[in-house]
């Protein structure tokens, strides 16, 4: 058992607890109400985005806070994308922190293997690599990072697909000896059953729980065909 499995518990749900800069949800005490309201729901552990919302979550939440630390240029390497970034968070609380580990350039040069090395000279906490394929876990895997997860995959150049890789879930966990985290697109109950039957340790749902305008494009885009025939009737 690693230390990431002494604080996650196995196929359970963690919720993203994140508010883009333009959300009327963007500030700390927002995001502390909706890690709350999600572990009352059940949520075993939070993911959350930089050290004032990890600290405002920690005050209200007993759960684990995966941290991360969006530095930079989103079309590229942001998610805790240096060590000063990662300390940032780890100083704030966070149990696991999460990096970018996909092959692309990293700011300041450092490899993810060096990025990880560094961290580890100030900090034990388990390290999750968020990766895009299953050559760049593979990969994470052996710079030192301690799980993967699925949460950049479509993100990184190409058409980004609409449902979940369960087809990368599957390919992980028969390729890194870790456990395997499954983040991104998930909506439904029957989606998560689907990436814990491919064998994902848990699954990490954000939008679909925390993101009230994206929710309701996705309901409003239901009714684009019947308002459309409304208009031509």
């Amino acid at each position: 058992m690693t230390a990431f499995a002494d604080l996650i518990l196995r196929h359970s749900l963690i919720v993203s607890c994140q508010a883009a800069e333009t959300s009327p949800l963007r500030n700390a005490e927002t995001m502390a109400r909706l890690a709350a309201a999600a572990v009352q729901g059940g949520a075993t552990a939070i993911r959350a985005n930089g050290a004032a919302d990890i600290e405002a979550i920690r005050a209200v939440v007993e759960v684990p806070v995966i941290g991360i630390n969006k530095v930079g240029d989103p079309a590229k390497v942001f998610i805790t994308p240096t060590v000063a970034a990662a300390r940032e968070v780890i100083g704030a609380g966070a149990a696991v922190v999460a990096l970018d580990g996909t092959s692309r350039p990293r700011p300041g040069g450092l490899t993810l293997r060096q990025q990880i090395a560094e961290i580890r000279t100030f900090s034990a906490v388990p390290l999750m690599a968020d990766v895009d394929s299953a050559r760049a876990g593979i990969d994470a895997r052996d710079a030192g990072a301690d799980v993967v997860a699925t949460t950049l995959s479509g993100y990184v150049g190409g058409q980004r697909p609409r449902d979940p890789d369960i087809g990368l879930i599957s390919e992980l966990v028969t390729a890194v000896d870790c456990e395997v985290i499954a983040e991104g697109r998930f909506w439904t109950p029957d989606q998560i059953r689907q990436a814990l039957d491919a064998g994902a340790y848990a699954v990490v749902v954000g939008t679909a729980i925390t993101n009230p305008a994206a929710i309701t494009r996705r309901l409003v885009s239901a009714l684009e065909p019947l308002a459309a025939d409304g208009a031509r009737g």
